[in-house]
């Protein structure tokens, strides 16, 4: 379908407001903070056409829409600004893990435990011999998604099941693009209103892959080059692994 500049605007704010509230959101509430320069009822006949054509849908309980998978997919390739992390940000993280970057095993529970302080998400990593490690339990009880007993239990098992995760995160082939997986796109029905954001390393003679696991409303302009600095930096400091 080709959007009109209406629509992506429309499809912007939704999501915007969306990553904000994790509320569904109404054409009163665009047309109050947003100016669209059109009625709220031009508003509600935008995101009905946007639902029927799977860009939005409504919840049962609610007038107000969420954006699908498909409308974040866009959002992220096509409107999405980057936030350019702060370089007292990327001091503070160095230093973090810098003591670390002598052992693996050490240098990615630190990683993990410092990526999932700084994206308020669990985060994970793994490496080509088979460890897995992650951090941040305690960040997704505070997210609405994950108040649905069946996606915080089909996520912390896809924790234990280190094969289910290795075959997840074995999707960043490429060591310089993040990889950003969606609802169905993780392979489970109850992962649905869930979103991971990875990224592939090499360190020394070793491979592996480290992201966070959230709801798919993520704050991806900060996210995602969170975890691409991350990426970047276990390279730098760990090229002596064996």
């Amino acid at each position: 379908m080709d959007l009109t500049d209406r629509q992506i605007q429309i499809i912007k704010h939704i999501i915007e407001e969306f990553t904000e509230t994790a509320e569904p959101v109404g054409s009163e509430t665009l047309d109050k903070k947003h100016n669209l320069g059109i009625s709220p009822a031009t508003i509600r006949n935008e995101m009905v056409r946007l639902t029927e054509t799977g860009y939005l849908k409504q919840p049962h309980t609610s007038a107000g829409r969420v954006p699908t998978p498909q409308a974040i997919k866009f959002y992220i390739s096509e409107l999405m600004k980057e936030k350019e992390l702060s370089v007292t940000e990327e001091v503070a993280v160095k230093e973090q893990v810098w003591d670390y970057r002598f052992e693996a095993g050490q240098l990615l529970r630190e990683a993990t435990r410092c990526l999932s302080e700084r994206t308020k998400a669990l985060s994970v990593a793994a490496t080509d011999d088979r460890h897995v490690y992650h951090a941040g339990y305690a960040n997704i009880l505070d997210i609405p998604e994950f108040f649905d007993i069946d996606v915080t239990r089909t996520v912390l098992s896809m924790l234990d099941e280190t094969q289910e995760l290795l075959e997840l995160l074995g999707k960043a082939t490429d060591k310089e693009t993040v990889q950003i997986l969606i609802g169905e796109e993780l392979g489970n029905k109850y992962l649905e209103p869930v979103g991971m954001v990875f990224i592939s390393f090499k360190a020394g003679s070793r491979r592996g892959a480290l992201g966070v696991i959230g709801p798919a409303r993520l704050d991806y302009p900060y996210v995602v080059p969170m975890v691409r600095y991350f990426g970047s930096l276990i390279e730098e400091i760990a090229q002596d692994w064996q």
